[in-house]
Parts: structure tokens; sequence; C-alpha cells
């Protein structure tokens, strides 16, 4: 409520012809919003850091540990602020004057905890218009829900079995099995985070809303500039808009464009959570991003998706995609270990396995299981491919009903196992 009602007010402000008021009460927005993220998010990470330090410097200090909850959707409500704030900054948003409505933008249920981050030009116009009830659009909303749950509940909670029992006990397993645990673990947050904002959009166009998408079958990528495109779309487009740009972008030398890539790749990281892992994490994805980007030499990465024009891949593109894949799924290992030493131990786990050890992929590891739901997650995913907010129907009508009853009977009887047996919380829920 106290996020809310500044940034409403702060809009009236940042509004003014003068200039210097505008700049006063952007600035305060975003001290208020960094603010609150700083001592509810971070605060606890960076004492612990600094404690870290002063005893290695052989300095002994108490740290104050602050024993408080992380607000619900704390990471987008303040993005949300933010944004609304800078755009009537920058003259492409007018200040709301119903607080309601401003308020709803703000905390749209679907979106509040896990995205997508929406824009104030993109949401408020849809919040203060009528609505009225269409049933094509419902229809719609209700297939991507049913979608959404298929790839969270089947496929995403299925692999976390396999996945979390890899991981936890890695010491004891094959290099095989933790490369089974590391792919596995790239569909399950795939399944589990995107499948969040299918269920999001999907419930959104019930009530008459369209929000942002926030991922295009990122895994069919074809390099690391392309995966960025299509993976979170609505955050990386976030730090685009209002971080790299602002701070010059590309346009003023390689040594700026170098620091602003770098930044931005920082700051998601730690946009994800307070642990050294998330910045090594972003670290990684910068390193490969700036490689690339020297590489590509200017050629640009193509908007379409692969095999939008053809059934099939090219062998080329084909290889591509499995290069891309293979980086970000090395990437994930550091974001999903419990921290850098964990995450190091592992991959050390993997390379002296491959080097050392080749013997051991001959034989039939741990986790091979995970393969049948990848598998159909793929399938799926190329049939869907052109479209992430509508999916892709047979010309076969009884085809199409017989694809809805299967995954919603598969659906019902994942939840009846998981909800007798464990937790099945989004995994986006901690950001």
């Amino acid at each position: 409520m106290l996020s809310t009602s500044l940034d409403f007010f702060y809009g009236f402000s940042v509004a003014s012809v003068d200039k210097r008021k505008a700049r006063l009460y952007l600035l305060l927005s975003v001290i208020n919003n960094l603010g609150i993220l700083a001592v509810f998010k971070y605060y606890n990470f960076f004492i612990a850091e600094t404690h870290q330090f002063l005893e290695m410097m052989g300095l002994n200090a108490s740290p104050l540990v602050l024993e408080i909850a992380l607000p619900v959707g704390i990471s987008f409500y303040t993005f949300h602020g933010m944004s609304y704030v800078f755009d009537i900054y920058r003259g492409i948003q007018k200040p709301v004057r119903n607080v309601v409505d401003y308020a709803v933008f703000v905390g749209f249920f679907p979106l509040l905890v896990a995205g997508p981050i929406e824009r104030a030009n993109h949401l408020l116009p849809q919040i203060q218009k009528s609505r009225i009830f269409n049933i094509s659009q419902a229809n719609e909303g209700v297939k991507l829900i049913l979608w959404g749950l298929f790839k969270k509940v089947v496929i995403a909670d299925s692999l976390a079995v396999i996945v979390n029992s890899i991981f936890e006990n890695y010491q004891d397993h094959n290099a095989f099995a933790l490369i089974i645990g590391a792919i596995g673990f790239s569909f399950q947050i795939y399944g589990d985070f995107s499948g969040y904002s299918d269920i999001a959009i999907g419930t959104a166009k019930l009530f008459g809303f369209e929000l942002l998408s926030n991922f295009k079958f990122p895994y069919f990528s074809r390099n690391i500039i392309e995966f960025w495109k299509r993976w979170h779309i609505s955050l990386t487009s976030w730090f685009r808009d209002y971080l790299y740009l602002p701070l010059g972008g590309s346009k003023k030398g390689n040594g700026t464009t170098l620091r602003n890539i770098v930044l931005v790749f920082l700051l998601s990281g730690l946009w994800h959570g307070a642990n050294m892992k998330f910045i090594f994490w972003g670290l990684l994805h910068a390193s490969a991003y700036l490689l690339f980007r020297w590489f590509q030499k200017g050629s640009k990465t193509p908007d379409h998706i692969i095999g939008y024009h053809s059934k099939l891949p090219s062998i080329k593109e084909l290889f591509q995609v499995l290069i891309t894949f293979s980086f970000v799924t090395f990437a994930w290992i550091f974001f999903r270990a419990p921290n850098l030493e964990v995450a190091s131990n592992y991959c050390k786990k993997i390379f002296n396995g491959l080097i050392f050890h080749p013997a051991q992929f001959l034989e039939i590891p741990v986790g091979l299981s995970i393969f049948e739901f990848i598998i159909v997650f793929v399938l799926m995913d190329w049939w869907f491919r052109k479209d992430s907010r509508s999916l892709r129907t047979s010309s076969v009508k009884y085809l199409n009903y017989a694809i809805y009853i299967v995954m919603a009977s598969m659906v019902l009887t994942h939840l009846n196992f998981f909800v007798n047996h464990k937790e099945v919380e989004f995994i986006y829920f901690q950001f």
C-alpha cells in the first residue's frame, strides 16, 4: 500500500513542466522503490557479505540481521511502480487520476507473484475502459491455463522429483547422471516459469485483459542473444528500456556498451535473489552475450523462430540450437545449486568424468526417465511454436478435443499425486 500510494502521487509531480521538480520526484520514486527492495530482499545478503569480509580482515563485528518476511510479489510491483513514473517522465504516459485504476495496474493478481512485468501504457488503458465478456478470448484463455498447468504439473513437477534427487545427492552420482540432472532442471524451470506465465495470461483473458508475452519458445534459440529475446521477455525488455538505453545503450562506444551489458546482466542476476550464485549466473550470460556479439560483427539475429516457414529446422539451425541450449543448461547449474561452492563441485565432477572416466557414459545413468517428459514437451512446443499466445489446433476437430481431454486428465492425475505427497510451489515465487 505504501509503495502504491507513493508512486501514484509521485506521478503527478513527475508530470510537472518544471524539469527540476520532475527529476526530483523521479529520483524519489527510484530511491523509495529500490529502498524497499534493499531492505526486504537484499539487506541481509549485503550484511552477511560485509561481515564475512570483515572477518577475513581480522575484525570482529556482530551483524544486525533483520528477521522479516519477504513481501509477496515485491520484485514485480516495485518494477511496475518505477516503470509507471519513468514513463510519465519520458512523456509516454499521463498520470492516472483514479487511484483504484492505478492500484489494479500495480497489483493485478494474475501477474503479481511471478509476472510478466507489465507496462503502464499497455495495461492501464485496458483497466480504464469498459470490458465485455468475449467468448473467443475466454476460450483462448482456458486453453492457455490448461497448457500452463500441463507444463507446471505434468512436466516441471515430475522432473523436479528426479532433478532434486540428483542435485541434493550429486556426490553419489557419476558425470552422466549429473548432466541428466542439469538437462532436467533446464526443462523444469522452463516448464515451471513459462507454465505460470501461460496461466497468468490465460486468467487475464477471462477478465478481458491481454498481458505481455513472457516466453516465445526460448529453447529453440539459435544464439544467446536470441535466447534473451525469448526468455523472460518482460524482464529483459524492462532492463533494456529503463537501464540499458538511458545509460547510452550501444551508441557511445565499445567501452560504454561493455559496461551497460555487464551491468544489465549483473542486476538481472541479483534481481533473482540475494545470493552470489545469481550474480555469477548473470555474469556468465553477460560473457556469452558479449562474446557472441563480438563474433556476430553486426549481422542481425532473425526475428522469426526456426522452422517458421518449414516443418523441420535445418542441420545448421539444429546445431546452433544445441550449442545455445548446452550453454544455457551449464549456466542453470549455478542457478539451481544452493551456493557457488556446490555448483562449482557439480561442474568439476562433470568435467572430471568427461576427461578421466569416459567409460561411465556407456552405462545407463540415474534419471534417464526424464526424457519421457522432455520429448513430449519439446514436440508440443514445436507444434505450438508459431504463436505463444494462442495454441495451434488441428484441422481435425475431434483430435483437438482428444488432446485437451488427455492433457486435462494428466493434469488432474499429477495434481492428485503431488498434492498428497509434497509441495508444488512455483520456482519464481521465491523471487
